[in-house]
């Protein structure tokens, strides 16, 4: 009998391999996204520093959001955390989709981060 190995296994496995590749740095930073069955989060990350530059998520109190687990959602969260970033002078990032399709949610994400201002 062929056992089948979980959704979450495989997209951690996508993710070691891409993190093998992917650092970031004080000057270009790197865009993490974490995307649960109910929110979806973004940080910022200095992986030299071991630091978390900025975060947003859909369960930030400002955003006061009713379903976090949608396109919407992920579309208010991208524009949030590139408002922040630029307030605190990052410009250029490396995205990390976390293993995750570039589709959907994620996609929506990365678009609005775009739209407001980060370059990847």
């Amino acid at each position: 009998m062929i056992k089948k190995v979980s959704r979450n296994k495989t997209r951690l496995a996508r993710h070691a391999r891409v993190r093998e590749k992917i650092v970031g740095t004080k000057n270009v930073p790197r865009l993490n996204v974490f995307r649960s069955n109910g929110n979806i989060f973004a940080q910022i990350i200095d992986d030299e520093a071991m630091v978390t530059l900025v975060s947003a998520s859909s369960i930030d109190k400002e955003l006061k959001l009713a379903n976090g687990s949608n396109t919407e959602a992920a579309t208010k969260v991208g524009e949030l955390l590139a408002k922040r970033a630029i307030a605190k002078k990052i410009k250029e990032v490396k995205f990390d989709r976390g293993g995750y399709l570039y589709h959907g949610r994620v996609k929506a994400l990365a678009e609005a981060a775009r739209a407001n201002g980060l370059e990847f």
